[in-house]
């Protein structure tokens, strides 16, 4: 076993390069479904996490399979991290019968109880409630389990933010609350919408842990998850982690980013893209060459041109279920 980079969750160099992948992989997801859409190929709406890559590979890395997540709008890379296979993900946006929820979910309701996803929400902060519930049942029934909630900066003004976190501290529950700052909640930054430096400073009115950190740092984000899912998996209750990062695209498709400037945009693709800071980390590092990362970020867009083929060949269901799975067995 071989640890060049040292990490407070252990992961190999094997294990880190994988992740290496799994971040080319979400990213290839995400555009290739800005293409399909704009081709008219998906319908609906879609939220792309384009240039948050690393907060969702680095905290999903450290999660069992047993543990459970919600994810976001914008929770394609969050799905993926946690273990979802792509194919399944992309049939479901092309509204398929072969998709991970038969095609009747889409892009903003992608879930899968087998990888402990309980489920995308369109509504912002509608994770919070779902997790911190999922975390009550594990404690009430004795199981070694923890729920991971990611939710966006904008989600941290909605009342279900503080009536969880409220909760889950008061109960000590085993739930962690990941809040993705990519800088803005659709059309305003959130410097506007917060009286605090930092978000995470919101958790001391709660009587939890709350750390700040770079959420484009692969490795910073892989320790501090590490330790907070951890510690709620101890009995220590919950910790508000807000990862800083940056959506290069903009809130959805109908965004066409007049809030921002071009500067603010290409500093972050150019200084601060997640898979380029940790490409140059692990060459550093010897754990990878240039050649090696090129075979990767070529095998990961392949995965995703194969996931668009198995989607296409996918059957459109028929109208009758409609009434399908409309209620639990």
């Amino acid at each position: 076993m071989s640890i060049s980079i040292p990490n407070k969750a252990g992961l190999t160099d094997k294990e880190l390069v994988a992740l290496y992948e799994t971040m080319w992989t979400i990213r290839f997801f995400d555009e290739k479904v800005d293409q399909l859409f704009a081709r008219g190929l998906i319908h609906g709406t879609t939220h792309l996490a384009v240039g948050q890559e690393a907060s969702a590979a680095g905290s999903g890395a450290v999660l069992r399979q047993t543990d459970w997540i919600t994810a976001t709008h914008r929770g394609h890379g969050q799905t993926i991290a946690k273990g979802t296979n792509v194919k399944g993900m992309m049939a479901e946006l092309f509204g398929r019968t072969n998709g991970t929820n038969k095609g009747k979910g889409g892009s903003m309701h992608i879930a899968e109880l087998e990888t402990g996803n309980l489920g995308a929400n369109g509504i912002v902060g509608g994770g919070y409630p779902i997790a911190t519930g999922a975390a009550l049942t594990a404690k009430m029934k004795g199981q070694d389990r923890v729920a991971l909630c990611y939710a966006g900066d904008g989600s941290t003004n909605e009342g279900s933010f503080h009536e969880s976190i409220n909760l889950g501290a008061i109960w000590q529950l085993p739930v962690v609350y990941f809040i993705e700052n990519n800088q803005y909640g659709m059309s305003g930054s959130i410097k506007k919408m917060a009286r605090v430096d930092k978000l995470s400073d919101r958790a001391i009115a709660y009587g939890i842990e709350g750390v700040t950190i770079d959420g484009n740092n692969l490795i910073e984000v892989i320790d501090a998850t590490y330790e907070a899912v951890e510690k709620a998996r101890s009995g220590g209750g919950p910790t508000m982690i807000e990862a800083l990062t940056y959506r290069w695209k903009g809130h959805s498709k109908s965004d066409a980013k007049k809030y921002r400037t071009k500067e603010e945009e290409e500093m972050w693709r150019k200084q601060r893209d997640p898979i380029k800071l940790a490409k140059e980390r692990f060459i550093e590092a010897g754990i990878l060459t240039e050649e090696q990362a090129e075979v990767i970020r070529v095998k990961a867009k392949e995965a995703i041109e194969e996931a668009v083929a198995f989607a296409e060949a996918g059957e459109m269901p028929e109208a009758s279920a409609l009434y399908e799975d409309v209620y639990a067995k």
